[in-house]
């Protein structure tokens, strides 16, 4: 069975707030054709302030999930910081005690941190929002598992779920945010959320693949 130490994998959270910082002026662009124009200026802000508090930290994959939930929550305004604040939070709590982290621990990481956007928000699929990007990666992540795949193709599957629910975006009118009162003027546009979260997703799922054993 395939697992990746949990005590080992800290660093998967630097990498991803690399990924986003990068992503920065493109997130915003996206934001901008339809929203406030700042989240990738937000995510950025706050994917860096944990990056600079783990920074030369040998920290478990827990530990830097819940440092990077704590900082989004409290430190970055917008509707993501909280949102992403939860989601993370929720992973680290669902995998504190877990040593090594097997495709059904990643499971309900995936599940808790739906959970808990879930319990600050009322989007749901096809309201143009991040959880188009997630909600198909984890029934996707899930389906593969049912399937008897391995967690190495369950994570890629995971992965190409998440980057099409994105894409989905752009053929979706906003129901959610300040995009919504554009109404059809939303349509042809990627939304900011479900871009971001799919950048997130891969590279959580990249970080977990290269470490299973």
């Amino acid at each position: 069975m395939q697992t990746f130490e949990n005590a080992k994998a800290g660093d998967i959270v630097q990498a991803l707030a690399e990924r986003i910082i990068e992503n920065r002026a493109y997130l915003s662009e996206i934001d901008g054709k339809i929203g406030d124009g700042d989240h990738g200026v937000n995510m950025a802000k706050g994917f860096g302030l944990a990056a600079e508090r783990l920074k030369e930290k040998d920290v478990s994959l827990a530990e830097a999930l819940e440092t990077l939930g704590t900082v989004l929550m409290t430190e970055i305004g917008g509707s993501m910081g909280p949102l992403y604040g939860v989601m993370f939070t929720e992973f680290a709590e669902k995998i504190e005690a877990v040593d090594a982290i097997d495709a059904t621990a990643y499971s309900r990481m995936l599940h808790a941190g739906l959970e808990g956007i879930q319990s600050i928000g009322s989007a749901k699929v096809g309201d143009k929002t991040l959880l188009d990007s997630f909600v198909p990666a984890i029934e996707a992540f899930d389906a593969a598992i049912a399937a008897g795949r391995s967690f190495a193709e369950a994570l890629e599957a995971l992965t190409a779920a998440a980057e099409a629910g994105r894409d989905s975006t752009r053929d979706l009118v906003a129901k959610i945010g300040r995009a919504s009162r554009l109404g059809e003027r939303s349509l042809g546009v990627l939304d900011a959320g479900a871009t971001s979260c799919a950048i997130i997703l891969r590279e959580l799922s990249g970080g977990a693949r290269a470490r299973l054993r």
